[in-house]
């Protein structure tokens, strides 16, 4: 690959990297083209050269999202020194100390737009849909471990285990955010695994 093209691609990741922050922190509406390039310091007419519209540029950002999130994600969900309730509770336990560490702002980038968007773009929310399905399957696997181990109790489907576990990780992200504190987080890590996940 000559320097060229790894200027090009350098270029179209900074892009994306910014946008993701202004993003998060303001949405999609509120998140303005010109900003980003500002922060990445290039012309406008670079923007329109690797995106043809702020909605691809957003799908490209959700696309990074869920790859930067899986990268964080497989290595808890599949250490197999731990056992899969001992898993979930250590992504539970890095999730809250990054909401900590961000003052329970930002939060989950998927989420925040999936609140916002899911109902003025189909492409945005078709793409937020396929990254949650992800999500779905990945951590039904984790549950379904545990059911075969008699970790979890084995009355209710794992795919329904997590969709729970999953929407309820959201929503308490959510009033984190809102009520800026970690109690929501605290009360689901506490119920989750004492209530929902058991044997």
């Amino acid at each position: 690959m000559n320097v060229k093209a790894i200027t090009k691609q350098d270029t179209r990741k900074a892009l994306i990297d910014a946008g993701a922050e202004v993003m998060i922190e303001k949405g999609y509406t509120n998140c303005g083209i010109q900003e980003v390039l500002s922060l990445v310091g290039v012309p406008k007419g670079s923007f329109y050269h690797y995106f043809d519209s702020k909605e691809s540029f957003a799908l490209a950002i959700i696309e990074e999202f869920d790859r930067d999130f899986l990268s964080f994600l497989m290595p808890i969900l599949g250490d197999k020194s731990q056992s899969p309730k001992e898993r979930l509770r250590t992504f539970c336990t890095a999730k809250l100390e990054c909401m900590r560490a961000a003052n329970c702002r930002k939060g989950c980038l998927i989420g925040n737009l999936s609140q916002e968007m899911s109902d003025q773009s189909e492409t945005l929310r078709h793409a937020l849909s396929e990254v949650m399905t992800k999500r779905l399957n990945i951590f039904t696997e984790c549950i379904e471990e545990g059911q075969k181990l008699g970790e979890f109790t084995p009355t209710i489907d794992s795919r329904i285990l997590a969709d729970l576990f999953l929407s309820s990780w959201e929503g308490a992200m959510m009033r984190a955010k809102t009520i800026k504190t970690l109690e929501p987080l605290e009360v689901f890590i506490n119920l989750i695994f004492e209530l929902v996940l058991k044997k």
